[in-house]
């Protein structure tokens, strides 16, 4: 049925008037409920308790379809990323295969030669693994403080390596601790050799972290991503511990990148190689005593 045009008069006002009351009682019933939680603050909280108790199914139900769509979005992601790493991992599976055999033909040619050459392989080092309980350098100098000391067999000259190459050598010796000069001090000295061409040089430690090559044979050259190793010369170093990669190359000299992080030494590890070399300083002769007796000839 179509309502006549003075039904619809009268409903005006009372719905203008529902509204109005509606509002005021909004507030009303809000007003009351913050002076009741005032007062009594165990009954307001256990009727919040007993609401979010009624409404937590109905959230519940509201958000596992949020939850089921960002699980999906997250699957569908994670196979993108897996299916790239699958594709990154088998292309380093090639290469790996490919330098496992060329190693395997190596150590295989260098046993034949060793064998024909009657090779004698110089005896294993001990070590002696030390943490890192200081860093004494600054600006002006690099080096670290060890917790192992004579007691615990540590000497000076000892090379200092960590799982990456080379970090130092032991530069004082004490009964519980050591100091470890670093390849980077300005006082470092290290006999090395560069690349494939065995070309010799000195590192020498400028206090960066990037120290120079210096002593470069006339006619010799390095490129950059050349490999530095010890070459064992002067007999302070065993040869072949690996010590760090060429960076630059030009006017100013040539830097080295040392594969060992200053900053990130915890563990170090000294290896005892039985070598001396030229950290043994000169011994004096005593001269001879004279005979009792004897008399100067006068010139």
């Amino acid at each position: 049925m179509k309502r006549g045009p003075g039904t619809q008069r009268l409903s005006q006002p009372i719905r203008g008037l529902a509204s109005r009351f509606a509002y005021a009682g909004l507030v009303a019933v809000a007003i009351g409920l913050m002076v009741l939680g005032k007062i009594d603050v165990l009954m307001t909280d256990s009727f919040r308790a007993q609401v979010t108790d009624a409404v937590a199914p109905v959230l519940d139900a509201l958000s596992r379809p949020a939850e089921a769509m960002n699980r999906a979005v997250d699957q569908v992601r994670e196979l993108s990323q897996l299916r790239q790493e699958n594709a990154r991992l088998r292309d380093n599976q090639g290469r790996l295969l490919q330098w496992q055999t060329a190693a395997r033909n190596l150590e295989a040619e260098n046993k034949a030669l060793r064998e024909l050459l009657n090779f004698k392989t110089g005896p294993e080092p001990s070590f002696i693994t030390a943490r890192v309980i200081a860093d004494t350098g600054g600006a002006f100098a690099h080096s670290l403080i060890l917790n192992a000391g004579s007691r615990e067999g540590v000497v000076r000259g000892q090379a200092a390596v960590t799982g990456l190459g080379l970090a130092g050598r032991v530069a004082g010796v004490g009964a519980r601790s050591a100091r470890i000069l670093l390849v980077t001090d300005l006082n470092s000295r290290i006999p090395v050799v560069v690349g494939d061409t065995r070309t010799r040089a000195i590192m020498a430690g400028n206090n960066t972290n990037q120290p120079k090559l210096i002593h470069l044979p006339s006619g010799e050259s390095v490129q950059i991503g050349d490999r530095v190793v010890t070459s064992g010369h002067g007999g302070a170093l065993p040869p072949g511990l690996p010590v760090g990669q060429v960076t630059m190359v030009n006017e100013n000299g040539i830097k080295v990148r040392p594969f060992v992080e200053r900053t990130r030494l915890e563990f170090i590890r000294l290896l005892d190689f039985g070598l001396a070399g030229i950290l043994e300083g000169p011994t004096l002769r005593k001269a001879p005593k004279a005979r009792k007796g004897s008399r100067k000839r006068k010139p």
